[in-house]
């Protein structure tokens, strides 16, 4: 239900004309919900802007929230969804913070003389407007909260997929946990660039870590190794346990001329002899 251009201008005048009573209703309501985690002046600011971006909103006619004389109103209530967001606040408790001002505003007009069913209407367009208000609160406080989880999936993905030195000439990717596309994809990227960066003609990527190995992880692992190989690095496979050894070989994938290790150690040491070298004892360095 759309405002009138006469309702939204008498809503214009009364939230100028209550602003104080109003903007302190109205806090008190967002206290309750908010149970102290935000102090009491930063909500009064907070409701104290947005009261005066709904006045400015009735004062230029706005019969819906879209209209063109909103869009401050807009701003603010897209400003007060992502600090509630990064806030740690749910959807929910964002939004009933713009649904309060429907209470506020009435415990104004049950103080006022006049035609009841004038004011009835009158509050009931009001409230419909407010309640798109708060729509779009949610709306945006769920971009925000998905464009930060994104974020944060992307930095844990990157985090978990390490590309480490082991010796000279020689790099390792150890992989922990389930490697499906998107990880797969980060894991060839990083190992690529580490490639360039050190110059190493040597990559081993561990699969120790990894629960199971299916034809799909297995597929992602062999593009690897081929991308590595147009590189000019050779890969060597390690973390070969029985129980994988078993899957691969009933599942019927073929590694080729990969180099498959059961463990990390055995894929450096693979490595060194064939660059001539021996990996020696803690503490004693390079044996010749």
């Amino acid at each position: 239900m759309a405002l009138s251009t006469d309702e939204a201008s008498r809503f214009a005048v009364l939230l100028e004309e209550n602003q104080e009573a109003l903007v302190g209703a109205w806090t008190d309501r967002v206290a309750e919900t908010l149970r102290g985690r935000l102090s009491r002046a930063e909500l009064q600011r907070q409701t104290g802007e947005l009261r005066k971006g709904f006045q400015l909103a009735m004062t230029g006619g706005a019969a819906e929230l879209s209209d063109e004389s909103a869009a401050e109103l807009r701003a603010q209530l897209s400003e007060l969804s992502n600090s509630r967001a990064r806030q740690g606040f749910t959807a929910t408790e964002t939004a009933v913070s713009v649904y309060a001002f429907k209470e506020a505003v009435l415990s104004i007009l049950n103080g006022r003389d006049g035609d009841d069913l004038a004011t009835l209407r009158d509050y009931v367009a009001f409230s419909a407007f407010v309640d798109e208000a708060a729509l779009f609160t949610f709306d945006s406080y769920v971009r925000v909260r998905e464009g930060l989880i994104a974020d944060q999936a992307e930095q844990l993905l990157e985090l978990s997929t390490p590309v480490v030195k082991l010796w000279e000439g020689v790099v390792a990717v150890p992989l922990v946990g389930t490697l499906d596309s998107a990880r797969a994809q980060v894991v060839m990227e990083r190992l690529l660039q580490t490639l360039v960066d050190t110059g190493s003609p040597y990559a081993i990527i561990d699969i120790t870590g990894v629960p199971a190995v299916d034809t799909q992880v297995a597929q992602h692992i062999l593009k690897t190794v081929v991308a590595a190989r147009l590189m000019g690095a050779d890969c060597i496979i390690s973390g070969i346990r029985p129980q994988i050894a078993q899957t691969i070989v009933a599942l019927g994938i073929e590694f080729g001329d990969i180099a498959t290790k059961a463990s990390l150690a055995d894929a450096l040491r693979y490595v060194l002899a064939r660059t001539g070298q021996t990996a020696g004892r803690t503490g004693r360095g390079r044996e010749r």
